[in-house]
């Protein structure tokens, strides 16, 4: 779909990857104001390729393309989580940095939501399993069934968090109730 469609009819293509160096998942969703719907959703199978660089270049390369065949308005990450293991964790900022780079050479907007968040975003629960991520999604999105690798769901789950947060990233020490709600979404108010 051409941006020029899109902005015509208030559309908004979302596309939500859940960082990964041996499998990266990506989700596209499709929103029509408060309604949305599922693209596509699939991984990237990176454990095939030998070194960490090569990996870097795959991921790059496929997340330009999925931008380029699908012309996303915004790009939602996982933020990596903290573990025991600093190469890892290394490894991961970087495959998640390449993905960022990879959207903003196409100029597009990226935000990164923690895993907690984005697991309370789609189940109500920050500590759901990725099993009842997925299962909610099937509810959500239609899905017909869910894929064997849950690295998939889990980027659709960012997709979907990223537009219920309209984009806007969770501050603390914001102020917070009705009054807050208002002033931030004046558009929701009838008159």
């Amino acid at each position: 779909m051409s941006k020029e469609g899109k902005k015509a009819t208030k559309e908004k293509i979302i596309l939500g990857i859940d960082p990964g160096t041996n499998i990266m998942g990506y989700g596209l969703i499709l929103v029509e104001g408060n309604k949305y719907s599922l693209i596509q959703f699939g991984v990237i199978h990176l454990k095939k390729y030998s070194g960490h660089e090569l990996k870097l270049k795959k991921i790059f390369e496929r997340i330009t393309g999925l931008i380029d065949e699908y012309h996303p308005d915004a790009v939602a990450l996982e933020a990596p989580f903290y573990g025991e293991n600093v190469q890892s964790m290394l490894k991961l900022g970087r495959a998640q940095g390449v993905a960022m780079a990879a959207a903003l050479a196409r100029e597009i907007p990226i935000a990164e939501y923690s895993p907690k968040k984005v697991k309370q975003s789609v189940t109500g629960n920050g500590n759901s399993s990725k099993e009842q991520v997925a299962e909610m999604l099937k509810t959500l999105l239609h899905i017909k069934e869910i894929p064997k690798l849950l690295d998939a769901t889990d980027a659709l789950a960012v997709a979907l968090c990223h537009h219920f947060h309209d984009g806007r990233l969770q501050t603390r020490g914001r102020s917070a109730g009705w009054k807050a709600f208002l002033e931030e979404n004046p558009n929701r108010i009838k008159g």
